[in-house]
């Protein structure tokens, strides 16, 4: 019995490195914005305004995507503690759980993008031809949103386990369907119609379709004790809990995040649509900016959920640090070379001039911005795997909301900086919170918040445990 629950554990340990788990979430993440840019590559050449129209629509996803991230990032972070602890029975209902909730909350958001997404675009002032483009696409990727929220869970737990490799083959597959559906739907090619923006968003749906298939048959082939048929029928009230008392806030968090970049959209229709389709343009540059520390951060994650579960707590405070030196070093470095090719950059994009040079102009200023996001996204990734999730959620409130909206409105109506007001206020926001971060994971006092109860030991893992094979 002894010798086989330290099998599994040896194997953990083994898959638990950061530069074993970042690689792969690194590429995976450049293939899905890769995806987003092809996306807006190929729209370009149908016009500005079906770029606008899309880049409009997906920030209205975008916050429906985090609204299932409340089950999805809840529950990888209570995986994470229970696998510490090695109690992987445990690990496996939290994740049967995670998907039947998922699942539910991904069925309404599909029916709410059906019956209201044209009043939403409305609300944000997308009018004529953009409204028509932006409305065709979030009846289609929105209705489809389900899909997505299955593939969250399955992918979060996944990757929590330390199989990242795996999900970052899943997603390559994904972009290779998405691509040639793009090619064929969008253009009208292999004798199939030119459906311009709705051929994109088909594209996207039936690539999540074949994804998720590949994520359930991958599920049982990595978890060490298998999710039973009774985990996604039967909730039980303590994991669901678990799941929402993290997952809650954690959400939130984005939530708020993405709701004043969408307050920061509404600022930008307001400069016209050449502002719009520049901001959509640079948004897509500057993603990959930030793309690395991204990796780190996820691949941080992941190792401080099993640190506070198996009661490592200094490794995951020294963890936490070199993470944020190594993140940050790849963000100036990535950041200087995309500062040095802005012009060609944007002119893969659009042939405007004035699109061009706005973008060249937004995009010098990220050295400012990405610095500050780069220290939040592995600092407050760390303090949601740790427990500590509702501090991130009251200090994005009072800076995003309180201070960053404020300031960009000011900027941007008042100084009349345009779309440099808007990187400069977000650049404020995720330097002021950097800065409370920091010394938030210094306190240590996220040390109070672990899921796993000290007195709660490791499960005995039966001796039929089945193998990955």
């Amino acid at each position: 019995m002894t010798a086989t629950v330290q099998e599994p554990s040896a194997r953990s340990e083994k898959r638990l490195s950061l530069v074993r788990l970042t690689w792969p979430i690194f590429l995976e993440l450049f293939l899905f914005m890769l995806m987003g840019s092809v996306d807006t590559l190929m729209l370009s050449s149908v016009s500005d305004n079906a770029v606008s129209g899309v880049g409009a629509a997906n920030q209205i996803i975008s916050i429906a995507i985090l609204v299932l991230e409340v089950i999805g990032s809840g529950a990888a972070i209570v995986v994470a503690q229970y696998l510490g602890s090695k109690k992987l029975s445990d690990a496996a209902q939290v994740t049967g759980n995670a998907i039947t909730l998922n699942l539910a909350v991904g069925v309404l958001l599909s029916v709410i993008f059906l019956a209201f997404g044209g009043m939403m675009l409305r609300l944000l002032n997308v009018t004529g031809e953009i409204y028509g483009y932006a409305q065709s696409y979030i009846q289609i990727v929105g209705g489809g949103i389900f899909l997505q929220a299955l593939i969250n869970a399955l992918a979060a737990t996944i990757r929590t386990h330390g199989f990242t490799k795996e999900t970052m083959v899943v997603s390559l597959l994904m972009n290779i369907i998405h691509v040639a559906g793009n090619y064929a739907l969008i253009f009208g090619h292999f004798g199939l119609p030119a459906l311009g923006v709705q051929g994109a968003a088909i594209s996207t749906v039936f690539s999540r379709l074949v994804c998720l298939l590949i994520f359930f048959w991958l599920l049982y082939r990595v978890m060490e004790v298998h999710v039973e048929w009774r985990y996604y029928i039967r909730l039980s009230k303590k994991f669901v809990l678990k799941i929402l008392n993290v997952g809650i806030p954690s959400a939130l968090e984005s939530i708020v995040y993405q709701m004043c970049q969408l307050t920061f959209t509404l600022y930008v229709t307001y400069l016209g649509a050449e502002a719009m389709a520049t901001r959509q343009y640079a948004v897509n540059i500057s993603m990959y900016i930030y793309l690395f520390s991204m990796a780190i951060g996820m691949g941080t994650a992941i190792m401080v959920g099993h640190y506070v579960g198996e009661r490592r707590n200094q490794d995951a405070y020294t963890r936490v640090f070199q993470s944020v030196k190594w993140a940050l070093a790849a963000t100036i470095v990535i950041d200087l070379i995309i500062i040095l090719f802005r012009v060609p950059l944007m002119g893969l994009f659009t042939d405007d001039a004035l699109i061009i040079k706005m973008g060249a102009q937004v995009i010098l200023l990220s050295i400012v911005l990405e610095t500050g996001r780069t220290v939040n996204i592995v600092i407050i990734n760390s303090l949601r795997a740790s427990g500590d999730a509702k501090f991130p959620v009251y200090m994005g409130m009072l800076s995003m909301v309180c201070m960053s909206l404020p300031l960009g409105y000011f900027l941007i109506f008042k100084l009349h900086m345009g779309l440099a007001g808007v990187w400069l206020a977000i650049a404020a926001d995720e330097w002021a919170r950097a800065v409370i971060m920091y010394f938030r994971w210094r306190s240590r006092a996220w040390e109070k918040h672990a899921l796993i109860e000290p007195q709660d030991g490791p499960e005995a893992v039966p001796a039929t445990v089945p193998t990955t094979g």
